[in-house]
Protein backbone atom coordinates (compact mmCIF):
# COMPACT_ATOMS: atom_id res chain seq x y z
CA UNK A 1 0.00 0.00 0.00
CA UNK A 2 1.30 3.19 -0.90
CA UNK A 3 0.37 6.19 1.31
CA UNK A 4 0.89 10.61 0.43
CA UNK A 5 2.59 11.39 3.96
CA UNK A 6 -0.54 14.10 4.39
CA UNK A 7 -2.34 11.09 4.26
CA UNK A 8 -0.07 8.28 6.66
CA UNK A 9 -0.15 11.54 9.19
CA UNK A 10 -4.45 11.70 9.46
CA UNK A 11 -4.16 7.51 9.07
CA UNK A 12 -1.48 6.70 11.20
CA UNK A 13 -3.45 4.00 13.21
CA UNK A 14 -4.19 2.35 9.75
CA UNK A 15 -0.80 2.59 8.06
CA UNK A 16 0.30 0.61 11.90
CA UNK A 17 -2.56 -2.18 11.58
CA UNK A 18 -1.67 -3.08 7.76
CA UNK A 19 2.30 -3.06 8.80
CA UNK A 20 1.72 -4.98 11.90
CA UNK A 21 -0.54 -7.72 10.04
CA UNK A 22 2.44 -7.97 7.58
CA UNK A 23 2.09 -5.74 4.61
CA UNK A 24 4.54 -3.03 3.98
CA UNK A 25 3.07 0.82 4.22
CA UNK A 26 5.21 2.92 2.06
CA UNK A 27 5.00 6.52 2.30
CA UNK A 28 5.38 8.80 -0.45
CA UNK A 29 6.48 12.58 -0.96
CA UNK A 30 5.48 14.18 -4.40
CA UNK A 31 5.07 10.83 -6.00
CA UNK A 32 8.46 9.83 -4.85
CA UNK A 33 8.97 6.70 -2.31
CA UNK A 34 10.57 7.85 0.70
CA UNK A 35 9.89 5.78 3.96
CA UNK A 36 8.31 2.42 4.37
CA UNK A 37 6.70 0.93 7.98
CA UNK A 38 7.01 -2.20 8.29
CA UNK A 39 6.46 -4.90 11.10
CA UNK A 40 9.42 -4.78 13.80
CA UNK A 41 9.82 -8.89 14.00
CA UNK A 42 10.37 -8.18 10.05
CA UNK A 43 12.63 -5.55 10.89
CA UNK A 44 14.73 -7.26 13.86
CA UNK A 45 14.61 -10.49 10.73
CA UNK A 46 16.08 -7.96 7.84
CA UNK A 47 18.68 -6.66 10.34
CA UNK A 48 20.09 -9.83 11.46
CA UNK A 49 19.17 -9.97 14.95
CA UNK A 50 17.54 -12.31 16.66
CA UNK A 51 13.95 -12.54 16.82
CA UNK A 52 11.57 -14.13 19.64
CA UNK A 53 9.84 -17.60 18.57
CA UNK A 54 6.37 -16.28 19.01
CA UNK A 55 7.37 -12.80 16.77
CA UNK A 56 8.53 -15.51 14.11
CA UNK A 57 5.15 -17.34 13.91
CA UNK A 58 2.98 -14.09 13.97
CA UNK A 59 5.06 -12.73 10.95
CA UNK A 60 6.28 -15.14 8.88
CA UNK A 61 9.72 -14.26 7.22
CA UNK A 62 9.74 -12.95 3.43
CA UNK A 63 10.47 -16.09 1.24
CA UNK A 64 8.87 -18.33 3.87
CA UNK A 65 5.27 -19.34 1.91
CA UNK A 66 6.66 -22.78 1.76
CA UNK A 67 6.44 -23.75 5.28
CA UNK A 68 3.33 -25.88 4.72
CA UNK A 69 2.71 -29.02 7.01
CA UNK A 70 0.76 -31.67 6.06
CA UNK A 71 -1.20 -33.51 8.53
CA UNK A 72 -0.22 -37.28 8.29
CA UNK A 73 -3.49 -39.10 7.18
CA UNK A 74 -2.33 -42.57 8.99
CA UNK A 75 -3.58 -44.19 12.35
CA UNK A 76 -2.33 -43.25 15.44
CA UNK A 77 -0.37 -46.60 16.54
CA UNK A 78 -1.34 -48.28 19.39
CA UNK A 79 0.52 -47.68 22.61
CA UNK A 80 0.84 -49.70 25.68
CA UNK A 81 0.38 -47.82 28.79
CA UNK A 82 0.32 -50.83 31.15
CA UNK A 83 4.03 -51.47 30.77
Amino acid sequence: MRWQVQEAKQRFSEVLRAAESGEPQFVTKHGVEVAVLIDIAEYRHLRGEAVSFIDYLRVSPSGDDDLEFERRRELPRDVDLAG
